[in-house]
């Protein structure tokens, strides 16, 4: 009898383990799907705001609950907004995730003169944007430094890198569907310096803007 009580409570206690790891997995896909999500970020588009090896967080309830497969919102919230950073889905390549900065919403216009960006007709001051080539291509032979003006579209957004020379964005592909954006990166959590085997130390905890 003493036996066969051993073994119920150790039954009892290993049902009681595995409730705990399923209970804890589901609520870290709750949360990944729906809250919040780490990202890396790969290349340096972004640069000097973001840096290759830098790892973020992004908040992906800030824009409301969204449907995790086709991208429609179940409860609207708040909508991206001119300067924020965002993580969408590639519009070329739906299975990879980009990283850029929110320069036009709905309804802007947007013209870029001699890399100077345009916002319905307003210069922007923009201190977060790098050149690294001092050439400035003609709109004929891309749209890099010279481009529009164009509209952005109902539900959509007008992209850009940080690093203006170097960054493939929608001066190239155009728009992103409100539907594709993941979510806000609001935090960098990591940083490893790949080239220098470092951690950047003063990089962690900074917000993300």
């Amino acid at each position: 009898m003493a036996e066969k009580n051993l073994n119920t409570k150790r039954k009892s206690t290993a049902r009681e383990y595995i409730e705990a790891i399923l209970i804890a997995l589901l609520l870290a896909l709750f949360i990944r799907t729906f809250v919040v999500q780490a990202f890396k970020i790969p290349s340096g588009s972004m640069q000097d705001t973001l840096l290759i090896g830098d790892h973020i967080l992004v908040n992906k309830f800030l824009y409301g609950v969204k449907n995790p497969f086709n991208g429609n919102t179940w409860i609207p919230l708040n909508k991206p907004g001119r300067r924020d950073i965002v993580v969408f889905r590639y519009p070329v390549n739906p299975s990879q995730d980009y990283i850029k900065r929110v320069v036009g919403v709905q309804g802007d216009t947007i013209q870029i003169k001699d890399k100077k960006v345009y916002v319905n007709g307003e210069l922007q001051d923009e201190n977060y944007a790098i050149f690294l080539d001092n050439k400035i291509l003609p709109a004929n032979l891309q749209g890099r430094d010279n481009m529009g003006p164009i509209t952005v579209p109902e539900n959509s957004l007008f992209v850009m890198g940080d690093n203006r020379d170097n960054s493939y964005d929608s001066r190239f592909w155009k728009f992103v569907d409100l539907k594709s954006v993941k979510g806000k990166a609001f935090i960098l959590y990591w940083s490893w310096d790949k080239e220098n085997f470092s951690v950047r130390w003063n990089r962690i905890g900074s917000l993300v803007h």
